[in-house]
């Protein structure tokens, strides 16, 4: 879903050069184990209790990232290139 690609690309953009090898584990479980694509988006906003098994570091991270503080635009996923760039 449209909602789900713009908010999970934007957070991996964002955090995964920087998260730990268990950190990724958790996320990667968090993208591929629910059934329904709603469910993560419900849980990132906060409209729906996370489940105890996904309530976790990279949770509170998507959380905090979904709630956009700095109020910037997120309309497009970004481009893949900073996949390819060297860890910070």
């Amino acid at each position: 879903m449209l909602e789900n690609c713009l908010l999970l690309s934007l957070f991996a953009k964002e955090n995964l050069n920087s998260m730990t090898e268990r950190q990724l584990n958790l996320y990667d479980r968090l993208i591929n184990e629910p059934s329904n694509d709603w469910d993560i988006y419900y849980w990132a906003t906060e409209a729906k209790p996370t489940p105890e098994v996904f309530e976790n570091d990279v949770m509170v991270m998507l959380r905090e990232f979904t709630k956009n503080k700095n109020k910037e635009q997120r309309l497009r996923q970004p481009d893949l290139e900073y996949l390819f760039e060297p860890s910070r």
